[in-house]
C-alpha cells in the first residue's frame, strides 16, 4: 500500500511539471517574466505586492491572485490599477490549499499577458504545499513574518529551500514580540544555504526598496538567462 501511494504523488507531480511546462512556453512566448510569491497567511504577502506594485520603473506587472475563497486581496491590489485575476481554489478545485499548474493553465485566459512584463503569482498562504507544486515561474519568493517565531526554517524547510529569496516581513514589531533575528537566520542557513534573504516592513516602507529592486529587474535578468 506505501508503495501504491508513493507511485500516484509522483504520477501526480510529473502530471503538475508537463503542465509547468506548458505555462511556461505561454510565458515565454508572450516576453512575460514569472514570480511565484509564497508565504503563511497574514504573512504580508498582499501588503508588500501594494508596496512594490506601486513603482517598478516602467516593468508592466499584473497579479494572479489565489486565495481558497473571496477577493478581498485582489479587491485590494485592483486599486493600484495593475491587471489582477482572482483564482479561486474554491471553485471548481475543490478549496485546496495551493496552487498548482494546472490551476494556473485555466486563469491564462483570463491574464493579459500581452500587455504585461511581469506577473506575480500570490500563492494561496500556506507553509506547506505550495512549495511542492511548480507552476511555471521564472523565480520563487516567500514571505515570512517575525510574528511567526523563529522556528519555522526548521519546521517547513520544504518551503524555504524552494525559494531563491526569502523576506522577513513586519520587522517594525521586533519591539514587540519575542524574536531573535540572528538565530532565525542561523536556521534560514542551516536548511537553505547561501539563500538571499531581506528584512523589511511592508507597513512603514522599511527596507521595501530592495525587494522592489529585486522584482523590477527580474524581467531583464530572464533575457539575459534565456
Amino acid at each position: 500500500m506505501h508503495r501504491v501511494r508513493v507511485r500516484v504523488v509522483e504520477d501526480a507531480l510529473d502530471a503538475n511539471n508537463t503542465i509547468a511546462r506548458a505555462n511556461r512556453d505561454d510565458f515565454d512566448r508572450f516576453g512575460v517574466t514569472v514570480a511565484n510569491l509564497m508565504g503563511a497567511p497574514g504573512a504580508g504577502k498582499t501588503a508588500l505586492l501594494e508596496r512594490v506594485l506601486r513603482e517598478l520603473g516602467g516593468v508592466r506587472a499584473g497579479v494572479l491572485e489565489g486565495d481558497v475563497q473571496g477577493s478581498l486581496d485582489a479587491d485590494r491590489l485592483a486599486s493600484l490599477h495593475v491587471p489582477v485575476t482572482q483564482l479561486q481554489t474554491s471553485v471548481g478545485f475543490g478549496g485546496e490549499c495551493h496552487l498548482d499548474a494546472n490551476m494556473v493553465r485555466s486563469a491564462l485566459p483570463a491574464i493579459p499577458l500581452d500587455e504585461i512584463d511581469l506577473l506575480v503569482i500570490e500563492n494561496v498562504g500556506n507553509l506547506v504545499c505550495p512549495a511542492e507544486f511548480r507552476v511555471g515561474e521564472d523565480a520563487r519568493v516567500m514571505v515570512a513574518s517575525v510574528t511567526e517565531g523563529e522556528d519555522k526554517p526548521l519546521k517547513y524547510p520544504l518551503m524555504f529551500r524552494a525559494c531563491e529569496l526569502v523576506i522577513l516581513n513586519k520587522v517594525d514589531l521586533l519591539p514587540h514580540v519575542d524574536f531573535d533575528v540572528s538565530k532565525w537566520s542561523e536556521r534560514l542557513q542551516t536548511v537553505h544555504p547561501g539563500v538571499a534573504w531581506m528584512s523589511m516592513s511592508a507597513r512603514t516602507g522599511e527596507g521595501v526598496d530592495a525587494f522592489r529592486d529585486w522584482l523590477a529587474a527580474l524581467p531583464e535578468r530572464r533575457l539575459v538567462e534565456a
